[in-house]
């Protein structure tokens, strides 16, 4: 893992994100007041779903709605590192990312991750677990079988519908017992989340609650 950082870090160099100057932090003063202007940084209590609280640090929109979508579907990869920066800059954030024991990303196809180079919930769920004491990765858990078609343009219940039976669970005794937080960059009805945490329930975890870059 260090050397994917490290062959990363030679690829693409340290620059602030939003705006895109050289910066060896990955996100320079100026945009992170910027972000800390704009960012709703909230948790959420559910009584009906699969995961009982559902942090989130932005409003899908604006800036932040066009960073991700460059995020994940324009090459820009290096993103990660901006976002994540800001997120463990928040001490909200990080006494939430404290309370858990591991963090796993909502994985994606492999044939969507061969097509795009990278998980963008990886990413930064690994880099949030490096800088986080007592909080550690894996993403030998949870897996996406089905490739099926981006539910962006889909309406809620055809999105309950497509995430029943798309996801898997392999390793399952390495998360019996422990806190388990999900990671997803945005949510927007809650159906892929819900189902990843419906899935890693059934491992008999301790708990298991989502954070998410944006919601919409």
């Amino acid at each position: 893992m260090r050397f994917f950082e490290y062959a990363f870090n030679l690829i693409y160099p340290n620059v602030c994100g939003m705006c895109g100057r050289l910066c060896q932090e990955s996100l320079c003063k100026k945009c992170e007041i910027k972000l800390n202007k704009i960012a709703k940084i909230k948790i959420d209590r559910y009584e009906d779903k699969y995961f009982t609280k559902h942090l989130s640090a932005f409003k899908y929109e604006g800036m932040i709605k066009q960073k991700l979508i460059d995020y994940k579907f324009n090459e820009k990869s290096y993103l990660y590192k901006s976002i994540a920066k800001f997120l463990l800059n928040s001490k909200k954030v990080c006494a939430f990312l404290e309370s858990y024991d591991i963090i796993i990303p909502v994985p994606i196809h492999k044939y969507r991750r061969r097509e795009r180079g990278y998980n963008q919930s990886a990413l930064i769920a690994r880099k949030l677990a490096r800088s986080v004491e007592g909080l550690t990765y894996n993403d030998s858990i949870l897996y996406k079988e089905k490739n099926i078609a981006p539910q962006s343009n889909k309406t809620k219940e055809q999105r309950k519908k497509d995430v029943i039976g798309v996801y898997s669970l392999r390793n399952q005794e390495k998360i019996k017992g422990k806190k388990i937080l999900l990671l997803d960059d945005i949510y927007t009805t809650g159906s892929t989340v819900n189902e990843c945490c419906r899935m890693l329930r059934e491992a008999c975890v301790a708990t298991v609650d989502v954070i998410t870059i944006a919601k919409d």
